[in-house]
C-alpha cells in the first residue's frame, strides 16, 4: 500500500474513531459469552471474599483465643473448597473469553478474505502483498489478544473491586472509603498514559507493515536481485526495516513497563495507608482483629485487576492500531463491483451478443482507461481488440469479466444488465485467457483441474491435444505428475500459455471466450494452431482477442481499433486496411 510508510496518516483522530468503532462493533458479537464470563467472575470475586473472611477467621482465633489448628478443620475445610471455587470460577471465565474470541476471530479472517475478495484482481492489483499478509495474520492476531485477553480483564477490573468494596464496607466502612477513594487514581494514570502508548503502538504496527512488504518483495524478487547484484543493498534495508522496528518495540515496551511501574506504585501506597488505618485502629481497640485481618487480605486483590489492566494497556493499543487496517477489508466496507438483483444465476442457450454502452473507466491513479465507449461483440463470429498500449484493451476485457464495474454506462449480457448476474453464474459461462496465467504449487494436472474440477482423464488429454501442451508433457520428467513450482517455475513463456489455453477449452460449457494476446509467446507453428482453436470455438461461442500484435488480428472477423479509451473504427480487417485509417497507420507502424 502507498500509504503504509505514513505514520501521521494513521495516527489521526478520524481514523482512531473509526477503528474505535470497528472494535467496539465487533464486541458486540461476543456479549453473550461476555456476560457468562462476567457472571464468572462476579462469582470468583465472592468466592475470594468469602475465602478471606475464612482466613481472617482462622488467624483471629488462632491469635486471640490461641485455638489448635486441628479444632479449626471446618474451617480449613471450607478454605479449601472456596480455593477449589475461585480456581474454577477464573478457569470458566478465562475459557469462555478464549473460546468467544477465537471463534470471533475465524469468523473475522473469513469475513476478511471475502472483502479482499471483493476488490478483485484490479483492486487487489493496488495492494502490496506483504501489507495484506500483515493484515491478515499478524492484525487479526493483535485482535484475538484484545477479545481474549483485554476486554476480559476489562470486566474483572469493574466487578471484583466492586464486590470487594461491597463486602468490606459493613466491615470496615473507613478502609472501604480509603479503597474507593484511592481506585481512581490508577485508571486516571492510564488515560494519561494512554496518549503515548497509543502512538507508539501505531508506529510499531506500521512499521511492521512496511517490514512485511519489504520481506515479500524481496523473496518474490530474488532472482532479479541476484542478477542485478543488488541482494546485499536489499539485505542492508530490511536490516534496516527491522532495526526501526525493533527500536518501536522497545518504546514500547518502556511505556508499557514505566506504566505497570507507576500503577504498581500507586497499588502500594494505596494498600499501605489501608494497613497503617487499620494498624493504629487495632492498637486503639477501634477495630476487631477479623475485621482488620480481612480488609488487609482482600485489599491487595481489590488493586490487582486494576493494576492487570493496566499491564494490558499495549494490547488494546496494538488492536487499535491493527483495526485501523483491518477495518478497510471487512467484507461489509469493502467496495467491489457493484451488483444489482441478480436476476440469473448462470448463462444458458446460445453464445450471448455482449454490448457495451456508453461506458467508461478509469484505473486509480491514471489518466487513461475508457470514456464513453459503445462497442458490440457479436455471437459466432472472432472479434479482436486492438491499439496502442494503454489505449483500454485489456482494461475492457477485465469490466467484462465483472472484475470491476464501470464508472458509468452499462454492459449488456443479451439485453441482461451484467450489474445483475450473479458473478459466479456469469463467470461459468465465461473462459479467459490472461497474457500471463498464473501457475500454483502443484503439478501440472492439479493446475488444469483449476477450470474443471470434475473432468476425467479422457477430458484432459483431449485439451492437451488440442492446445499443444501435450507436446509439453512429453518432454516433463513425470508428465501429468510433474510438480510445478509457484508462478509456473519449471515452464517457459509459451508452455504457460498452452496450459492456460487448455484451461479453456476444458470449460467446454463457456459460452464467451475472452482471450488477452492468447498467442503472445508461441512460435508460427503454435501460433497458427491457436489460430486454428480460436476459429472452430467461435462456430459455438462469442470470441473477443486482444491482440498487441496486428498480425494476430488479420485471422479475426471482425477488429475494432481503440485510441484513448474510445472506438475509433471498427469493420472487417481487410476492409480497415483498405480504408488507410487508424488501423492501416497501426500496420505500417508495426512493420516499420
Amino acid at each position: 500500500m502507498a500509504s503504509i510508510g505514513a505514520t501521521t496518516a494513521s495516527l489521526d483522530t478520524p481514523a482512531r474513531r473509526a477503528a474505535t468503532e470497528w472494535l467496539r462493533r465487533e464486541s458486540r458479537r461476543v456479549r453473550g459469552p461476555a456476560l457468562t464470563a462476567g457472571f464468572l467472575t462476579a462469582l470468583f470475586a465472592l468466592a475470594l471474599a468469602a475465602q478471606a473472611w475464612v482466613l481472617s477467621g482462622i488467624l483471629a482465633a488462632g491469635v486471640l483465643r490461641r485455638a489448635a489448628p486441628a479444632s479449626l478443620w471446618p474451617q480449613w475445610a471450607w478454605l479449601l473448597v472456596l480455593a477449589f471455587l475461585r480456581f474454577g470460577f477464573s478457569l470458566g471465565a478465562r475459557r469462555t473469553a478464549l473460546r468467544a474470541a477465537q471463534t470471533l476471530a475465524g469468523d473475522l479472517r473469513v469475513r476478511l478474505l471475502r472483502g479482499v475478495e471483493a476488490l478483485g484482481p484490479v483492486g487487489l492489483r493496488a495492494q502490496a502483498s506483504g501489507d495484506l499478509i500483515t493484515r491478515l495474520v499478524d492484525g487479526i492476531d493483535a485482535v484475538l489478544a484484545y477479545f481474549a485477553r483485554y476486554l476480559p480483564q476489562i470486566g474483572s477490573a469493574v466487578l471484583v473491586p466492586c464486590v470487594v468494596l461491597a463486602c468490606a464496607f459493613p466491615v470496615d466502612w473507613l478502609s472501604g472509603l480509603v479503597l474507593a477513594l484511592t481506585a481512581p487514581l490508577i485508571p486516571l494514570f492510564m488515560v494519561l498514559v494512554g496518549r503515548a502508548a497509543g502512538r507508539a503502538s501505531e508506529q510499531r504496527h506500521d512499521q511492521l507493515r512496511q517490514l512485511g512488504v519489504a520481506f515479500v518483495d524481496a523473496l518474490g524478487g530474488l532472482v532479479t536481485l541476484r542478477q542485478l547484484g543488488a541482494a546485499e543493498r536489499f539485505a542492508q534495508r530490511l536490516e534496516q526495516e527491522n532495526e526501526a522496528y525493533r527500536a518501536l518495540t522497545m518504546q514500547v515496551l518502556r511505556v508499557a513497563f514505566l506504566s505497570a511501574l507507576v500503577l504498581e506504585f500507586f497499588a502500594m501506597v494505596s494498600i499501605a495507608v489501608v494497613a497503617v488505618l487499620i494498624g493504629f485502629r487495632l492498637l486503639w481497640g477501634d477495630l476487631p482483629l477479623r475485621n482488620g485481618l480481612f480488609v488487609l487480605l482482600v485489599a491487595p486483590e481489590f488493586y490487582l485487576p486494576l493494576r492487570a489492566l493496566g499491564g494490558l494497556r499495549h494490547v488494546r493499543m496494538d488492536a487499535l492500531a491493527a483495526a485501523q487496517a483491518l477495518a478497510s477489508f471487512d467484507a461489509g466496507d469493502v467496495r467491489g463491483p457493484a451488483r444489482g438483483g441478480r436476476v440469473a444465476s448462470r448463462i444458458d442457450g446460445g453464445p450471448p451478443r455482449l454490448r457495451i454502452e456508453r461506458v467508461s473507466y478509469r484505473h486509480h491513479g491514471r489518466e487513461r482507461g475508457l470514456r464513453d465507449c459503445d462497442l458490440s461483440f457479436e455471437p459466432r463470429r472472432v472479434t479482436t481488440l486492438v491499439g496502442e498500449t494503454g489505449s483500454g484493451k485489456s482494461t475492457l476485457l477485465q469490466l467484462l469479466m465483472g472484475f470491476d464495474a464501470p464508472q458509468s454506462g452499462r454492459i449488456l449480457i443479451d439485453d441482461v444488465d451484467l450489474s445483475t448476474l450473479d458473478p459466479a453464474g456469469w463467470r461459468d459461462a465465461v473462459a479467459w485467457v490472461p497474457q500471463q496465467a498464473h501457475v500454483f504449487e502443484g503439478t501440472v494436472r492439479d493446475n488444469l483441474l483449476l477450470a474443471m474440477p470434475t473432468a476425467g482423464d479422457s477430458a484432459l488429454r483431449r485439451a492437451a491435444e488440442r492446445s499443444g501442451l501435450d507436446d509439453v508433457l512429453a518432454r516433463l520428467p513425470k508428465g501429468w505428475d510433474t510438480p510445478l513450482g509457484e508462478r509456473g517455475l519449471g515452464l517457459s513463456g509459451g508452455e504457460l500459455q498452452r496450459l492456460a489455453i487448455a484451461r479453456a477449452l476444458l470449460r467446454e460449457s463457456a459460452r464467451v471466450w475472452l482471450l488477452d494476446e492468447p498467442t503472445a509467446h508461441l512460435d508460427d507453428d503454435g501460433a497458427r494452431r491457436i489460430d486454428g482453436l480460436i476459429r472452430a470455438a467461435a462456430t459455438t461461442r462469442t470470441v473477443v482477442v486482444v491482440a498487441h500484435r496486428l498480425s494476430a488480428a488479420r485471422l479475426a472477423d471482425w477488429v475494432v481499433v481503440l485510441g484513448d479509451g474510445r472506438v475509433i473504427e471498427q469493420g472487417p480487417p481487410t476492409a480497415l486496411a483498405r480504408a488507410q485509417g487508424a488501423y492501416a497507420r497501426l500496420s505500417s507502424a508495426e512493420r516499420s
